[in-house]
This record gives structure tokens, C-alpha cells and sequence, in this order.
């Protein structure tokens, strides 16, 4: 278990947001909007473990990889209440999406962080992970969609497993040249540099078209990418976290307004 503690722990209730990735999750605690601690567990006892000495004021749990029915099972053992993020779920944002049913919780999260660290502002959200995710938010805090692409492992990944004799290689330690020498070093300068340049594209359409647009990069590769990217770009790592919690913050506030929980 990874903890990461402020300097100063706030003697306050605090409230908690879980994003369950496909081989962790990922906690963060906060105080109102300022994130306090972050955490990662390797499994859901791990973290109901951890709670029994913990006390939560609201918790709000997010899975891309999980059907709801699994998550509440898992997570029997909590003795706190919790809210499921799913397309039913009441967000600050409004949806331009014409399936928002399948549009993945990770993403709307990645939305609402942007916005509620830059209102009033359009924003690009790059989230780097299993996939590459380029979502567009607009100033008047309409989610208008985005596109989704493979991920850096992913690329390896398909390149291994579709052909007869490419190998298996991960990401290089330094960033590779465009002419390499050899297949490995071939296939991580194709996969990285190809990344790198889709994602150069993608920016530089939307800054055409939006010339103040704000651009967010988040993921577990963002720290590979963000430096080589033009400026200027905000790196946020915990943007899913920060969005999580501003979804919790505002379905608790219609509770207590006795507002009905109406999907925006």
C-alpha cells in the first residue's frame, strides 16, 4: 500500500474517492476541494482494512474495469456508505454525448477536473493510460465528446501479438531516435514517437480551432509525454481524483439542498 500525506493532517472528517483500475485502486481523501492524501491498494480488502481505523465523512467509488454488481460485492466489507459513479449519477457538467450510457466514468471524471480547475475556460483533456483519451469541454462546461486510441503498452502490445516474430518490448528508458538500428528499438521509437505525434496533432487541431483552449494531460504515462509536448500544457496527475470529488461535492449538496438527483 502507497500512502502520500500532506506535511499538516487536518483534524477533520474527510471524504473519500476510489478510481479501481484494472489492477489497483486508487484512493484520494479531501477536505472540501483540497486533496489532502492519496493512496493505492492492491485489493479491495486491503483497503476496507485500512478504513476500520479511518473515518469518512462522503465516499464516492469509480471503476472503468468493474460491473456495478461486482464493485458492491467486493466492497461488502466497508463499514462506511458509498456512492457508485455510473451514467445515472447527477455531475456538474452537461453531457453532448449521444451514448452517454457507454462513455467511460474515467473520462466524465478527467471533465469535470478540468472544469473545476478552470471555469468559465474550453479545456483538452489527454488522459495517457491503457488508452489515449483526448476529451473536449467547452466554457460553458458542455462535455462535447472526444476521441479514444490505443495506449503506449497497448501499441506493443498489438504489434507482439499480431505478427509472427515481433517481440514483446516495453517503453525505452531514454526517448528514442526516429532512426533506429535495431527491431526492439524500431518498434519503441514507432510506438512512442507515433504517440507523441498523434498526440501533437490532436492538440494542434483544437488549438487552431479553440486558440485559448486549456490543455490537461493525466494518465500513467503523462510523465513520459508531458515535457515534449508544446506549451503550454497543465500536467495534473490526480485530475480523475479532483473530478471524482467535485461529483461527490455536488451530489451531497443536492442532498442537503433536498434538490432530486437529476442527471445533467
Amino acid at each position: 500500500m502507497g500512502i502520500n500525506r500532506s506535511p499538516t493532517q487536518l483534524p477533520t472528517t474527510l471524504n473519500l474517492v476510489v478510481d479501481w483500475g484494472n489492477s489497483s485502486l486508487k484512493t484520494g481523501w479531501f477536505d472540501g476541494p483540497m486533496l489532502i492524501e492519496t493512496g493505492r491498494y492492491g485489493s479491495p480488502d486491503e483497503l476496507a482494512g485500512d478504513l476500520e481505523s479511518r473515518s469518512v465523512g462522503h465516499m464516492l467509488v469509480s471503476s472503468t474495469s468493474r460491473p456495478a454488481d461486482e464493485i458492491r460485492t467486493q466492497l461488502l466489507g466497508l463499514k462506511t456508505n458509498f456512492w457508485l459513479l455510473d451514467s445515472q449519477t447527477a455531475v456538474p457538467i452537461r453531457k453532448a454525448y449521444d451514448t452517454p450510457t457507454t462513455l467511460g466514468t474515467d473520462r466524465i471524471a478527467a471533465a469535470t477536473g478540468a472544469v473545476s480547475l478552470f471555469p468559465g475556460q474550453d479545456c483538452l483533456v489527454l488522459d495517457l493510460g491503457t488508452c489515449l483519451t483526448a476529451d473536449f469541454v467547452d466554457q460553458d462546461a458542455v462535455f462535447q465528446g472526444g476521441l479514444i486510441s490505443p495506449g503506449l503498452r497497448m501499441r506493443f502490445r498489438a504489434m507482439h501479438e499480431q505478427t509472427a516474430r515481433l517481440p514483446l518490448v516495453d517503453m525505452a528508458s531514454e526517448w528514442p531516435g526516429l532512426t533506429a538500428r535495431n527491431t526492439k528499438q524500431a518498434m519503441q521509437s514507432g510506438a512512442m514517437n507515433g504517440l507523441l505525434f498523434e498526440i501533437h496533432g490532436i492538440i494542434a487541431m483544437y488549438r487552431q480551432q479553440r486558440p485559448g483552449i486549456v490543455v490537461l494531460v493525466c494518465g500513467g504515462d503523462a510523465a513520459s509525454f508531458e515535457s515534449r509536448l508544446k506549451q503550454p500544457i497543465f500536467a495534473v496527475p490526480e485530475l480523475v481524483l479532483i473530478g471524482l470529488n467535485r461529483i461527490l461535492r455536488y451530489n451531497v449538496e443536492n442532498i442537503q439542498a433536498n434538490t432530486p438527483d437529476v442527471n445533467a
